[in-house]
C-alpha cells in the first residue's frame, strides 16, 4: 500500500499561517492607533473644505519660489508624507524648499456641481495668489500628481504667468492612450446617468474601481502577504499606513467627475488643445515654463502612454521627460526613488540646466535657478 507523503515544508508553512492568523488580533494596532503624516505644518489658507498646508522649514536657508503641490483628488494627501524615512515631504524640507500642498477635503452633498472652473479658477488660483501675497513673489512652482498633476498642467495653461515651473508627475493627459483598466471602464460607461443617479462619487465606487485592476493582488495575495509577515514590525507598520491611506479615500464632487471622465477619458479633449473651462481655451502650447514630466514605467493607475504625450504637446523648450522603473505609488513614496533622483541629477540636471543650486533636489523642482 502507498502512503501518502506531505512535505513537512507545507505542513509547517500551513501551521504557522493559522497561527499567525489566529494572533493577528492581538498583534495589530486599530486604525485610530496608526498614525500618518508626521511632517509638522501650519493651515496658512482654508476656504470650503479645502485646506492650503505650510509645512513648516527644516532648514535656516530655503530656496526664494515656494513649491506649491497639487495633490489628486482621489484618496488623501498622507501618501506623500506617510513614513518619515520616505517622506517626499520631508525630503524636499530637507533640501530648502518652502513648501505648500493643498488639501482637497472631503466633498460632501452641498459640493456636487463643482467641477474644473471651481477647483483650478478658484480654489488652485486662491492657493497660488495667497502663496505669492505671503511670499512676496510674481510666481510659484506647482508640483501635480496623478489627477492633480492634470490640475496643475490645466492651470499652468490658464494661469502661465504666475507658474514659473511646472512638474507633472504621473499626469492624466491623453486619455485615448491610457491602457489601463480603469480607462477603459471609464470610456465606456453613462457618467451622466451615474452622476445623476448618486450625486458625488463615493469612496467605495472609487475603491472598487483601484481593487479590480490587479483582483487576486488586492483581494487576496495582499492578505496573505501581511499574515505570513505578522512578526515583522517594518512589514506590518508600512501595510497598515497604506490601508489607512486607502480606506480615508473622499468622494469626489459629482461635476467634476463627470467633466473628467468626459473631457479626458472619453473624448480626449486636454491634449488636442480643444478643452475649455468656462469659455477660456485650455491650450497646452501656453506652457513656455519649464517643464519636468516623471512617468511610471509600471503603472497601473495612469499608463505612461497617457503621461508622456505631455512632453511633446507644450510649447516650452525647457523640458524633461524622465521615466523610471517604479510604479504609481513608488513616484512619490519610494526612498529608492529619491536616490535614484539624486544619482540623475549629478549626471543630468546639474549639466543641462546648468544650474547654480547647490543641492541636487533642488534641481529637480527649481529647473531654473533662483539666483
Amino acid at each position: 500500500m502507498t502512503q501518502n507523503k506531505f512535505d513537512p515544508k507545507i505542513i509547517g508553512e500551513f501551521l504557522n499561517f493559522t497561527r499567525n492568523l489566529a494572533e493577528a488580533p492581538m498583534k495589530v494596532s486599530v486604525p485610530h492607533q496608526i498614525s500618518i503624516g508626521s511632517t509638522q505644518f501650519d493651515v496658512a489658507y482654508k476656504e470650503d473644505k479645502i485646506r492650503l498646508l505650510h509645512f513648516k522649514p527644516l532648514t535656516t536657508k530655503q530656496i526664494r519660489t515656494p513649491l506649491l503641490i497639487s495633490y489628486a483628488i482621489v484618496n488623501r494627501y498622507h501618501i506623500f508624507d506617510i513614513d518619515t524615512k520616505k517622506s517626499w515631504v520631508r525630503n524636499l524640507l530637507e533640501q530648502g524648499f518652502d513648501l505648500y500642498l493643498i488639501d482637497w477635503g472631503t466633498p460632501t452633498k452641498i459640493d456636487k456641481f463643482l467641477g474644473f472652473h471651481e477647483y483650478i479658477n478658484g480654489y488652485m488660483d486662491n492657493c497660488v495668489n495667497f502663496i505669492c501675497d505671503e511670499s512676496s513673489v510674481d510666481k510659484v512652482s506647482i508640483q501635480g500628481y496623478c489627477t492633480g498633476g492634470t490640475l496643475a498642467t490645466v492651470y499652468s495653461s490658464l494661469h502661465p504667468e504666475k507658474v514659473k515651473n511646472l512638474i507633472a508627475t504621473a499626469p492624466v493627459i491623453d486619455g485615448w492612450k491610457d491602457t489601463t483598466v480603469v480607462s477603459n471602464i471609464a470610456k465606456f460607461f453613462d457618467v451622466d446617468k451615474l452622476v445623476d443617479t448618486v450625486g458625488n462619487m463615493p469612496p467605495e465606487f472609487i475603491y472598487f474601481c483601484f481593487s479590480i485592476l490587479k483582483p487576486f493582488e488586492q483581494g487576496v495575495e495582499k492578505y496573505m502577504k501581511f499574515l505570513n509577515n505578522i512578526d515583522n514590525k517594518k512589514f506590518v507598520d508600512s501595510f497598515l499606513k497604506i490601508e489607512k491611506w486607502l480606506d480615508e479615500t473622499p468622494p469626489i464632487p459629482g461635476e467634476l467627475f463627470k467633466q473628467w471622465i468626459k473631457g479626458i477619458y472619453q473624448d480626449n479633449l486636454l491634449v488636442q488643445n480643444k478643452m475649455y473651462v468656462r469659455n477660456k481655451q485650455v491650450s497646452l502650447k501656453n506652457l513656455k515654463m519649464p517643464v519636468f514630466t516623471q512617468v511610471a514605467v509600471g503603472d497601473h493607475l495612469v499608463s505612461p502612454e497617457c503621461s508622456m504625450p505631455l512632453h511633446y504637446a507644450i510649447s516650452s523648450t525647457d523640458k524633461i521627460l524622465k521615466l523610471y522603473p517604479t510604479g504609481h505609488v513608488g513616484m512619490i513614496a519610494s526612498s529608492f526613488l529619491v536616490n535614484l533622483f539624486i544619482c540623475f541629477l549629478y549626471s543630468t540636471f546639474c549639466c543641462f540646466w546648468k544650474s547654480s543650486v547647490d543641492s541636487c533636489l533642488v534641481c529637480i523642482f527649481s529647473l531654473q535657478s533662483d539666483g
